[in-house]
Order: structure tokens, then sequence, then C-alpha cells
């Protein structure tokens, strides 16, 4: 998954502007208990980030 279509998708669930507060502010457990934002510039994949996200946050099917 591109880092674009990550962004997008963030974008259709949470919306323009609280998917980039979320991702800044929302600690995932699956990510070593950080959030989107810092698991991203660590280096995990887009994929993995945005299943992580799938597995705390009620994604509509569509989007998985």
């Amino acid at each position: 998954m591109r880092l674009s279509d990550f962004w997008k998708r963030m974008k259709l669930h949470f919306g323009d502007d609280y998917a980039e507060s979320w991702a800044r502010d929302y600690v995932i457990a699956d990510l070593g208990s950080r959030t989107v934002v810092q698991a991203l510039a660590d280096g995990e994949s887009a994929k993995d980030v945005w299943h992580a996200v799938c597995g705390v946050a009620d994604v509509a099917p569509r989007l998985r």
C-alpha cells in the first residue's frame, strides 16, 4: 500500500481534519504502543499500520 493510499483511507474514515489529529494522538498497542505518525516515521509499512488502525477503529469493509 502506498502512503498516499493510506492517508486517503484515513481521511475517508475519520474525515479530512480528524484523520491527522487521530494519527498523531491515538496510541495503538499493536504498533508497539506508538501512534500512527510515530510508526510510519519509524519505517513501519503503511499496510501494516493500516491493519493496526482497522484493528482498533470500526473501519468500513470497503476501506479495509
